[in-house]
């Protein structure tokens, strides 16, 4: 046979079978639910995605929107890429309430998910003042950073933050589903898991920032730095122990202003970390630590002489 020559069709694959397991996959977990909710309701990962790019472009019209056009025209930019923002986002919370309808006990206004956006309109100046001050902190913190343009444009953690003050607002004003969505778009961006209830003081700088998780009770203050692996977590899942009302409202760390967290730190439950601390790497914390202490693991050993043959003769495979 010549190397060009198309092969014969082999004969399809016969699918029936999958096709019926699959069948009953989805009528056992739609009975298991009950009915209740409707996908068809529930808020597009695309959609908010695109009012998301709508609404950075707005905040940031030349390093994010890319608009090189006459500053006078600079404000008709904004003013078009915030209305496409604006009217998406309102789609989808209220695709978000309609998705909610049949288990809320009153019907949802009609108004309401206009009312959320408008407020959430007079939101984006303070956003915008806040991820400048998130800017600064990063060219402070970093001594690699050349400009401010590259930390916008190129740093995970100003991407990461950026998405998180705008998914916050959201989330604060009633829709948690939307701002959920953007804070998944940022961590498929860029590894960086902030839920949208976490609440973030100013100077907020995340260095590096791959693997780095803030769970959605915690709140952290002003002027704090963490690096990447940092973990703000809760000490069990809910469902798993018993829990009051105020270990479920209060589940994550307190970091006060001006702490440094490094690499690979674990901090887990409603612990303060005081003004000042400083938590070295791969720290596990499960207690508070007083304001400007410093906690760190014991350093590493160093091997010489007989002790460093044995160990890499052994990560060679060739140890007794």
């Amino acid at each position: 046979m010549k190397d060009n020559a198309v092969s014969p069709a082999s004969d399809p694959i016969d699918l029936a079978t999958t096709i019926d397991e699959l069948r009953s996959a989805r009528r056992a977990w739609r009975q298991e639910q009950d009915g209740r909710h409707s996908v068809a309701r529930f808020p597009s990962l695309d959609e908010t995605g695109r009012a998301l790019d709508d609404l950075v472009a707005a905040l940031f019209p030349g390093r994010l929107g890319m608009f090189a056009g006459p500053v006078e025209r600079e404000d008709a930019f904004v003013e078009t890429r915030l209305r496409q923002a604006l009217e998406r986002l309102q789609r989808q919370v209220e695709r978000e309430f309609a998705y909610w309808q049949e288990e809320a006990v009153l019907s949802f206004d009609v108004s309401h998910a206009s009312m959320i956006i408008g407020l959430f309109c007079a939101e984006l100046g303070p956003i915008r003042e806040l991820v400048d001050d998130d800017v600064r902190a990063a060219f402070l913190g970093d001594p690699a950073a050349r400009s401010a343009d590259e930390i916008l444009i190129c740093y995970p953690g100003i991407v990461a933050i950026l998405y998180h003050r705008i998914a916050h607002a959201l989330y604060g004003l009633g829709a948690p589903i939307v701002a959920r969505i953007i804070s998944e778009l940022a961590n498929n961006r860029t590894g960086i898991d902030i839920h949208p209830g976490a609440t973030i003081g100013r100077s907020f700088f995340i260095d590096h920032g791959t693997g780095v998780v803030i769970g959605e009770t915690a709140i952290i203050g002003d002027r704090v730095q963490i690096y990447q692996h940092v973990t703000l977590g809760a000490r069990s899942p809910l469902g798993v122990t018993d829990v009051s009302a105020r270990e479920r409202l209060a589940r994550h760390p307190i970091v006060e202003d001006d702490v440094v967290i490094y690499a690979g730190a674990t901090i887990l439950g409603r612990v303060t970390i005081g003004q000042g601390a400083t938590i070295g790497g791969n720290v596990w914390l499960l207690e508070d630590v007083p304001a400007g202490s410093v906690v760190a693991q014991p350093t590493a050993v160093i091997l010489a002489g007989d002790a460093a043959d044995q160990l890499h003769e052994t990560l060679r495979g060739r140890g007794a």
